[in-house]
């Protein structure tokens, strides 16, 4: 999958069947269900995890949490939008699954 295909499953009403965890909670996110999306990254212990779990609470604003979740994924807080961060996040997940 590439990120441009990850994006036209964000038209469906569900996501896709084989999408991986992480990829889910960001599908989820981007359908403005940050509930489900947090839920999803907070049950995945990798640095990857982290990393999602870190951008949803800088999403929703809560900095602190954002903060110790981005040292939990041995990143900084970065100072793009949360839209460029997802679609980053996003493209090197899939990457990684190459």
């Amino acid at each position: 999958m590439t990120l441009d295909e990850f994006k036209l499953t964000l038209n469906d009403a569900v996501p896709p069947d084989d999408l991986m965890p992480l990829l889910e909670a960001l599908w989820c996110d981007a359908q403005q269900d940050w509930d489900s999306a947090h839920r999803i990254a907070q049950s995945d212990q990798s640095k990857n995890g982290a990393w999602v779990h870190a951008y949803l609470h800088r999403k929703e604003g809560d900095l602190g949490n954002a903060s110790y979740w981005y040292s939990q994924a041995g990143r900084k807080m970065p100072d793009n939008t949360p839209d460029q961060e997802w679609e980053f996040i996003a493209k090197s997940i899939i990457e990684q699954l190459k």
